[in-house]
């Protein structure tokens, strides 16, 4: 499942459509997406893992899901769920969720949520994380109301990183804890942005997907943990279990 970063950066990559026309629009979703033709791209947006496709009285809402893609300029041997052909150029979107929008983004989306944009508010996010203090850290870092953007892997990493053990309650954390975890959830973003770019995002991953702990070098634990039930990497020597006060 793409993580916020990925999405960035498949706004950045369709930019040169900005205000161009639709001249065809295909796919095989069941939505109404044929109303595109022939008219202009507004803007491209991002909120967290949702990649926004505006116009001027409707947006189409694409999520990747797990299995998810696009190709720009190019086709796989499948029917896409969307389609969209300019004069020189096609965005083709595959096993997405797409949805259609007729609000005005800006009224939809808390942008203070998203954890790559310019709005970000980190102490709107440690409010949210204060009024939920049974909330397990891995499930808390999960939240796309909290962290709109924040996937699995964003989640292992910044865990190790501030040295938490994933099932840490959010009330059971010191003040300095909290602020030290919203500050690398955004932190660690932006690495995962510049390191996604130079194709060597994987090289960087510490404890993701990996058997030893950098750190402590003993085996890390992989576990389903929390409520969302994601896979999860840590060590439980060098991340701290916060005991419930």
């Amino acid at each position: 499942m793409p993580e916020g970063p990925s999405i960035v950066i498949l706004k950045e990559l369709v930019q040169p459509y900005k205000g161009k026309k639709v001249t065809e629009v295909t796919g095989n979703s069941k939505l109404p997406i044929g109303r595109a033709a022939g008219k202009k791209v507004t803007d491209f947006k991002s909120w967290g893992k949702h990649f926004l496709i505006c116009f001027d009285d409707f947006t189409f809402r694409i999520h990747f899901l797990l299995f998810g893609s696009y190709l720009i300029n190019e086709e796989k041997n499948t029917t896409p769920r969307l389609s969209l052909k300019f004069r020189q150029g096609t965005l083709n979107f595959y096993s997405c969720s797409l949805k259609i929008l007729d609000e005005d983004p800006d009224t939809l989306y808390d942008w203070s949520a998203d954890i790559m944009s310019d709005n970000w508010n980190p102490e709107a996010a440690l409010e949210k994380l204060i009024a939920r203090p049974e909330a397990l850290v891995c499930d808390a870092v999960l939240n796309q109301d909290i962290f709109a953007g924040a996937g699995n892997i964003i989640k292992n990493e910044v865990l190790y990183r501030t040295r938490i053990h994933p099932l840490s309650t959010i009330g059971a954390l010191p003040s300095n804890k909290l602020k030290e975890l919203i500050h690398e959830v955004r932190n660690y973003s932006f690495d995962f942005l510049e390191w996604k770019k130079a194709y060597v995002l994987k090289k960087h991953w510490l404890v993701h997907t990996k058997q030893i702990c950098p750190r402590c070098q003993i085996p890390l634990i992989r576990e389903y943990l929390g409520k969302t039930n994601r896979r999860t990497f840590y060590c439980a020597n060098c991340q701290v279990l916060y005991p419930v006060a």
